[in-house]
């Protein structure tokens, strides 16, 4: 399996713009640009699109580590926070905080936490990432 997304830049780092796209059409010259990613202008940036990717994958995991214990979800919600920030060389992605509020009919805190912790370990985009990940996992 092979997913592919393409960046198109215009311009210096500072004053330019480029656009986002997919080969799903999900992105599709979606803008791009300074303004976007260090201030509030509209549009997406990287670390945007990568909590998006960390936040789906991990939830995906574990509805499938949830279904392999013979549970279903009534409803997993996760957000990612991902920090951006400047080091001494340069930028990087310092972290990614997975909060999960799930509703699980049947399940207890224990088997929830701990599928939970799996899923966020092993799904490919953890795995991929080499910034700290923290997760906040609860039944609700």
């Amino acid at each position: 399996m092979v997913r592919k997304a393409r960046a198109l830049w215009r311009g210096s780092g500072r004053d330019g713009n480029g656009d986002l796209s997919t080969d799903s059409g999900v992105l599709a010259s979606t803008p791009y640009s300074f303004r976007t990613r260090f201030e509030s202008e509209k549009g997406t940036n990287p670390e945007e699109l990568l909590a998006a990717a960390h936040a789906g994958c991990f939830t995906m995991a574990l509805a499938f580590r949830l279904q392999r214990a013979g549970y279903t979800p009534a409803e997993l919600n996760t957000e990612a926070v991902v920090t951006f920030e400047q080091d001494e060389e340069s930028f990087r992605i310092s972290r990614s905080a997975l909060t999960l509020r799930a509703s699980v009919p049947s399940l207890d805190p224990e088997t929830f936490a701990r599928l939970a912790q799996d899923a966020e370990q092993n799904c490919p985009i953890s795995r991929v990432l080499r910034a700290e990940i923290t997760l906040d996992a609860r039944l609700v």
